[in-house]
């Protein structure tokens, strides 16, 4: 039996298939480029929806060669914890509310302030 084994085969590893007469999907190659002029080649099927913005491997944002630059006037600030709490309170009652807090964990600790 063990002459009739397959050596050096990894079985489902690798396909017995031929690639004769199979065509690839129709594909085109399209250009970015970032604002210090690096070029961004990108793959995609002849039928994706094209991105205007695509980010490069090192990090920056590349806008599409002749393409329409994408309006960012309809996004929102963002909004930090800090401005959501200065909506419900002012300043002064936010410092009110620490002193009592300070107040109420010294008097825990055993410790006294002296006013």
């Amino acid at each position: 039996m063990s002459d009739r084994s397959l050596r050096g085969m990894r079985l489902g590893a690798q396909s017995m298939e031929t690639e004769s007469g199979v065509e690839p999907a129709p594909r085109q190659r399209v250009e970015y480029r970032c604002a210090d002029g690096e070029q961004v080649f990108v793959t995609f099927s002849s039928e994706a929806e094209i991105p205007a913005v695509w980010v490069s491997k090192t990090g920056k944002e590349a806008l599409l060669v002749n393409g329409e630059k994408p309006d960012t006037s309809n996004e929102k600030a963002v909004r930090t914890h800090w401005d959501m709490l200065l909506e419900r309170r002012s300043l002064p009652e936010l410092e009110q509310i620490l002193e009592d807090r300070l107040t109420i964990l010294r008097e825990r600790r055993g410790e006294r302030r002296s006013a």
